[in-house]
Formats: C-alpha cells, sequence, structure tokens
C-alpha cells in the first residue's frame, strides 16, 4: 500500500506506533518498524544519557526508518531533542509546543518533523512551522485528544491543509484504517492496539485489563495530568480525578522526576515559575508520573495506578505479535476497501 506518509517516511505500511511513555520502548518501536510500520520512540520519562542509549539500542534492532518524539512542554525535552537532532534521528514527533528551530536543523541532515495537533488551529500552526506531517490527535485517543472526534476533525484539518496526515485515536482494525483514509488521512496511529501485543512492555494485568474492556470503560477528564487525557475506567482513576492536583505531591514527586531525568531541581522550578500558565500544568503530570507508571509497569491500574488508554480498547480482542497484528489490519483493510468499492459502483 502506497500513501504518502509510506512514501514520505520511507515504511510500507501507513500503521505507527505513537510516542506512549514506559511503551513506546525501543523493543516495541523496532518491532514495528520491522513489521512494515514506523513508531516513535517516547523519550518523556528518559533523561538525555537514557535517550542516546534508546536511540542506539533500536538501532541494533533494525535497519528501517523509526523516530523519536519530543513532548516539549515536559521538563528536559529540550535536552532530549538536542540528542535526537545530534544522532540524527530520521523522523521526530513534536507535541505540546512549538518545533522553534527543530525543524530548520532536522532537515538540514534530511530528517522529517511531524508534529502532533489536536484542532484546526494548531494544525495551521504548524504547517506554516514548516512542519513535513501531521499527526491529528481525537477526541477517541488516549492522551492528548481534543474535543473533536475524528470522523470530523481529519476531514476538517484535510480541507485546510496539504501535507500529510496521520490520524490518531480510535483506531484498532482494518475496518479503522480504511475509514481514516476515506476521511483523507494517509496513516493511522494505533497506540491502544500496539501496547496489547505480545512484544509491550505494558504489563500482563493491565493488558488483560485492556481485553475485557469496552469502547465505554474509559474516563475522559483534564484533571488527571492536566491536559484532556483518556484514562481506563478504575476506582483509582475514578479517585484520581475527583481529587484533581495535589500540591503537596506534586512537591514530592517533581524532584524526583527532575533528579531521573538529570536536570536540576533549581532549573526545573524555575522554568515552571516563568512560565506561570504552565505551571498548572506541570503540576498535575508531576502527581501523574507515578500512576501511570506503577499502571504500566507494575500492573496496578486499578488500586494505586492509572492507565491511559483509547475508546478503541473495546475493539480489541486478542494479543498477538505486532507482525501479526500489522498483516491482519492491512488484510482487513483491503477486504474492507473492495467491499466500500462494490457497493459505490
Amino acid at each position: 500500500m502506497k500513501t504518502r506518509i509510506t512514501e514520505l517516511f520511507g515504511i510500507k505500511y501507513p500503521i505507527v506506533l505513537p510516542g506512549m511513555s514506559w511503551i513506546s520502548t525501543p523493543e516495541l518501536v523496532a518491532a514495528v518498524c520491522n513489521a512494515g510500520g514506523i513508531g516513535w520512540l517516547a523519550t518523556g520519562p528518559l533523561s538525555t544519557k537514557e535517550t542516546e542509549a534508546a536511540i542506539k539500542k533500536i538501532r541494533s534492532l533494525t535497519d528501517k526508518p523509526f523516530g523519536a518524539g519530543a513532548t516539549l512542554l515536559m521538563p528536559g525535552a529540550k535536552e532530549n531533542a538536542e540528542v535526537l537532532i545530534d544522532m540524527q534521528v530520521p523522523v521526530i514527533n513534536v507535541s505540546l509546543g512549538k518545533p522553534d528551530d527543530i525543524v530548520k536543523r532536522v532537515h538540514a541532515y534530511g530528517g522529517k518533523v511531524i508534529q502532533t495537533v489536536v484542532s484546526e488551529k494548531h494544525a495551521l500552526s504548524a504547517v506554516k512551522g514548516g512542519v513535513d506531517a501531521l499527526q491529528v490527535t481525537g477526541y477517541e485517543a488516549a492522551a492528548h485528544g481534543g474535543k473533536v472526534a475524528n470522523l470530523c476533525l481529519i476531514p476538517a484539518i484535510r480541507e485546510k491543509v496539504d501535507v500529510p496526515i496521520v490520524a490518531s485515536g480510535g483506531f484498532a482494525t482494518g475496518h479503522g484504517l480504511a475509514a481514516a483514509l476515506a476521511l483523507g488521512a494517509d496513516a493511522v496511529a494505533m497506540g491502544t492496539r500496539l501496547a496489547t501485543t505480545k512484544e509491550s512492555p505494558v504489563h500482563e494485568r493491565t493488558k488483560q485489563a485492556h481485553l475485557a474492556a469496552t469502547v465505554e470503560d474509559t474516563l475522559y477528564s483534564n484533571r488527571f495530568d492536566g491536559l484532556w487525557c483518556r484514562v481506563l475506567k478504575s476506582p483509582s482513576a475514578e479517585k484520581s480525578i475527583r481529587q484533581g492536583m495535589n500540591l503537596f505531591r506534586a512537591a514530592i514527586v517533581g524532584p524526583r522526576i527532575a533528579k531521573s531525568l538529570n536536570l536540576s531541581v533549581v532549573k526545573v522550578m524555575l522554568g515552571m515559575l516563568a512560565q506561570p500558565d504552565k505551571m498548572i500544568t506541570l503540576a498535575h503530570m508531576a502527581t501523574a508520573f507515578d500512576k501511570i507508571k506503577a499502571a504500566t509497569e507494575d500492573g496496578d491500574y486499578d488500586k494505586k495506578g492509572v492507565q491511559l488508554i483509547g475508546q478503541c480498547a473495546g475493539l480489541i480482542h486478542d494479543m498477538p505479535t505486532v507482525q501479526e497484528v500489522i498483516e491482519k489490519i492491512m488484510q482487513e483493510a483491503r477486504e474492507a476497501s473492495s467491499k466500500a468499492a462494490e457497493m459505490l459502483k
């Protein structure tokens, strides 16, 4: 299958693994790339040394094109972006911030930049900034989507921009891929689907919760990590959303996060104070940090942890290998497209 995304990134299939913290590890990224798609390494929880090691690990596991994320709102993101540029990562996925000079520097070595957006306004700004493609995140997604579902969001943005689009949120089957292409997208990102595979580092207990979930078993709120996101419905998730931000916990967890990223605690705190509009969001993220990690790595999604998950969890009923799931999705997409073409004659 050829789309503008497959041609832009030099991949076989229009399937993307988004950069999910503690999930989009070198092993899962490489598995997706080797199966014909492309994945973004999640650098949010990584220090610069860990990011460098992760890039080297990916390159030892695959010779296919790959990418990495730069979540610019997060402490340490700019430092990690420097590592990605120095190591000439083929694709950089920028989110939660303007790419500044990243686009120019990545283009200088022949790389590509794809920016995550959740609205028409953000899409137009990103295109104006010179990005090569957009990753459009709709209401159905885990984190961090907007308030418009992809059925309307994708064609609305397609009307206004001419760059390739990766549709993210609600996609877990070949039928979804075929639908996204019909809406004007050039590929789909499948976070929850690829997180529920044998190669995924998500704890087995949490994977089983993915399989048990229906499309209605999620909660959507901006009171968990400060941005609109979707989480698996559970007692701990409901409690976390009711409580909202805990400044005391943020004060405890924040310095530990800074230390894990090899950043100065003073620098992080001063950065927050210098940007008061982002201060509350960062405090929310600090309180959410341990909860997301607990659900993903330890399997505690219901007592203390909180699992980010998309509505498409209700469409997932098995746990195949990455290779198997991508081959199945492509076969389903071909069949769905052929059936639609027959009906439209």
